[in-house]
């Protein structure tokens, strides 16, 4: 199992240069900006990185599956820490571990 998940997380990151090489190319198309960095020409265009845009919606999700959004069981792959705090209610949320 574990090697089916190295191997997927391989695909995935093949795709994620994939697709960033090709967003890479496509800002250097906008005229004035040929010159400028990567990340300057993303900063002037108003967008983010793959990466960064990924690991947002995934907070996103998570919020929204914390937060009963979604009808599934999130005990099956979430453990909220119920152990006991002084000032806050504010809970830990843990990977389940398998």
């Amino acid at each position: 199992m574990s090697t089916v998940v190295k191997f997927a997380a391989l695909i995935i990151k093949k795709d994620i240069k994939l697709i960033e090489g090709v967003q890479r190319r496509a800002t250097k198309l906008v005229h004035g900006l040929e010159n400028l960095t990567y990340n300057d020409r993303l900063e002037e265009l108003g967008l983010t990185r793959l990466d960064k845009r990924r690991l947002r919606s995934d907070l996103i999700e998570t919020f929204k599956i914390i937060n009963g959004n979604y009808d599934i069981y999130t005990d099956i792959f979430l453990e909220l820490d119920e152990g006991g705090r002084r000032d806050h209610s504010l809970k830990k949320l843990f990977k389940k571990k398998m």
